[in-house]
Parts: C-alpha cells; structure tokens; sequence
C-alpha cells in the first residue's frame, strides 16, 4: 500500500511521517539491578499542524512471557544496507499475543513528549539528515532533552540533559534508535543509571496498528 502523508502535517515533519499513527508491540527489558522481563508497549505519535509530534508511550511488563525481539542493531545495519540498495532486511511482522489493556499487567513505564524540528541544523548532522530535539517526561520523576537527526526512516537520539527531582532515580545518559524496518517500528535504548556505563536497556518490535 502507498504511503500517504498524513493529513494537515507540517512540511517540516516530513522526514518523520512514517512515525504518525499508533503502534504495538512486544520487547525485553534486561539491565543491572533489575530483573529481565517481556514487556509489551503502546506507542502513538500525533500532530495538531505544528512542527512537531505529540508522542506517547506506555509499557507493561509481562515478566512470565519473553518474546523473541530481533537483534536490533543488526536490523539497523540491515536498513543502512538496504538504503545503500542492498536486499531488504526479513523481518516477520508479530502482533503481540498480550493485550496491553489488561489489568493484570503491570505498568513499567509512562512517557510523554514532544518531537520537535530544531529551527536550525544541529552542528555535525549530515547533509540530508533533520535535526531534531526531543522533550519527554515520566511520573518517575524525570525530564529529558535529547538532541539527534532523522532521515531516510531512521531517528537517532542522544540525550543533552536529564533532570530529576530528589527522589527520583539517578540516570545520567541515554540514547535511542528508531527504525522503519519493513513497516515495522523498531527500537532500541541505552542507559547508564544506579552507577553503571551506558549499556542496553530496552528493546522492541511494533507494529502499525490499523484505524
């Protein structure tokens, strides 16, 4: 099916269009001092004609449940190569068998936010490439400000600065990656926090979910 742009979108979010819509899927969480656990995630990124995206997130934990999420970073090589005009990556599309509504599920994480287009390019983002600037917020008690670039269905985000307040925990770097991987919406995050270097953090596989 064609790719169409999204009513109303501002010119400006062009390079992040693919992301407009809701998405859903599975991933896993594995990191130091806490315990590895399936998850299952609502993302939905919407617009109200401004340059930039509304953005929304929630994870549920399903701990008794550990989905086989592709290597994600070999799947962002596979895109790399793909945009370089090599095959295509194989990727199976997987609607999650949990329904992230249900009750029983616990709520790991909430995120709200804005996607917004930096008004002039970020210094040493390619020629080509869109420079954004990424605010998000948790009830954990955190604001953090990424700075990064998108273009040709790939985003990538490193955060500028991250506050907290004094009960919150600490967590003083992150990055993330976004991909369009056969329609598929694929993530991954880095962390360094409770003392440790920036490693993995999460990771997953959504889909389009049709209106």
């Amino acid at each position: 099916m064609a790719f169409t742009f999204p009513q109303g979108l501002a010119p400006e979010l062009y390079p992040l269009a693919w992301l407009v819509g809701s998405w859903r899927g599975e991933g896993v969480l594995e990191y130091p001092r806490l315990e590895t656990s399936g998850f299952v995630q609502e993302v939905t990124f919407d617009h109200d004609g401004g340059p930039y995206l509304r953005y929304e997130s929630t994870i549920r934990l399903t701990p008794e449940s550990m989905p086989e999420v592709p290597d994600q970073m070999a799947e962002f090589d596979k895109l790399d190569a793909k945009l370089a005009g090599d095959d295509a990556p194989e990727l199976i599309s997987d609607d999650s068998a949990h329904d992230p509504a249900d009750p029983e599920l616990v709520v790991w994480s909430t995120e709200t936010g804005y996607w917004r287009i930096a008004p002039e390019p970020h210094q040493g983002v390619p020629a080509g490439q869109t420079s954004l600037e990424v605010l998000l917020s948790d009830p954990a008690g955190r604001v953090a400000v990424y700075l990064g670039a998108a273009g040709d269905g790939k985003v990538q985000l490193v955060s500028d600065l991250i506050a907290r307040t004094g009960t919150a925990a600490e967590v003083t770097a992150s990055k993330r990656m976004y991909g369009n991987v056969n329609g598929n919406l694929m993530w991954v995050q880095s962390l360094a926090a409770f003392g440790n270097p920036l490693q993995d953090y999460v990771s997953a596989t959504l889909t389009r979910v049709e209106e």
